[in-house]
């Protein structure tokens, strides 16, 4: 393998290897400019690694860009066929050489927190944690402002034995939280379990306690007045997930928005309500004025589940 300085010529070459590590990295929900390569070539460290003449991985790196005595890497990349042979090791190693010969103590380095063989990689060098970049859309950080809405909704267990239901959160609900209160509401196939103060992730991780011993639990939540949540257990295993604005509470990576739409056919098929009224009682939304309000969907998918909301 051999690693030479990149020089002017090469910024072609240079700029077509970002684009391609671009395009195998998670996107954020914003766009972010690319790093400047030109002035990179010039004033800071470009290094190209190439074996047998074909380019197998590159680096970028700028002095001063988090403290005088710093170096940051901008862009590090390895071709996937040449991973695991110590490429971005040695890139590394030369940007670092580079820098401690002319003052610089630390090596700086950003990775996305999805992308996790990057973060294995450079744990595995001794790169530690030293600070989070957090984002938040503006027009979230607008809304929470100006929310009032409170959180409601129940625990749905398939039973109608609510003394039994009633003995089993006596039993499970102390572990989870002892500073908890709980309502247990009998009902014709479903018992509705309701704790104060409403914290959906107890009563979610209740829910999966509970489907041990009764089989289906099923948690109906109205959130913040502006989405609608269900979460069904089966025997301990959660099967099914449905959240009316899958990227209200942030944004997701693709697959796990998806996942927030509901499933009809098993619903159905633990609940016994119509594939096509779950369908319809059960839309999304990229927001949540693209739905009916939130509290007519929350009252309209109880029913077509058979729950008291």
């Amino acid at each position: 393998m051999n690693i030479r300085t990149a020089r002017s010529e090469d910024l072609d070459l240079l700029m077509s290897l970002v684009e391609r590590r671009e395009s195998e990295l998670p996107r954020p929900p914003y766009p972010q400019n690319p790093p400047d390569v030109g002035e990179i070539v010039g004033e800071g460290v470009a290094l190209i690694a190439d074996e047998d003449g074909e380019v197998v991985g590159y680096v970028l790196a700028r002095y001063g860009d988090r403290g005088p005595t710093t170096v940051f890497v901008a862009d590090l990349w390895v071709d996937p066929a040449a991973r695991g042979r110590g490429v971005g090791r040695e890139l590394l190693r030369r940007v670092g050489g580079e820098a401690l010969a002319r003052g610089s103590t630390h090596l700086l380095l950003a990775v996305d927190s999805r992308n996790r063989q990057a973060i294995a990689f450079s744990e595995h060098l001794g790169f530690e944690e030293g600070a989070k970049l957090l984002h938040l859309g503006l027009e979230r950080l607008l809304r929470e402002r100006e929310r009032a809405a409170e959180s409601i909704g129940a625990l749905h267990v398939q039973s109608d034995d609510a003394p039994a239901v009633e003995r089993r959160v006596a039993e499970y609900l102390p572990r989870l939280n002892r500073g908890a209160s709980s309502q247990v509401d009998p009902g014709h196939a479903w018992t509705a379990v309701r704790i104060a103060p409403f914290d959906r992730d107890l009563l979610r991780k209740l829910g999966q306690e509970l489907s041990h011993r009764f089989g289906v639990t099923l948690l109906l939540t109205l959130e913040e007045g502006a989405v609608v949540r269900f979460v069904i257990h089966d025997r301990g295993r959660m099967v099914d997930e449905y959240l009316s604005v899958p990227e209200y509470f942030g944004p997701l990576p693709p697959g796990d928005a998806s996942a927030l739409r509901a499933n009809p056919t098993v619903v159905s098929r633990l609940t016994g309500a119509s594939p096509a009224l779950v369908r319809a009682a059960a839309p999304n939304g990229d927001r949540p004025g693209d739905l009916p309000p939130a509290d007519e969907l929350y009252v309209r998918l109880a029913e077509v589940l058979g729950l008291q909301p």
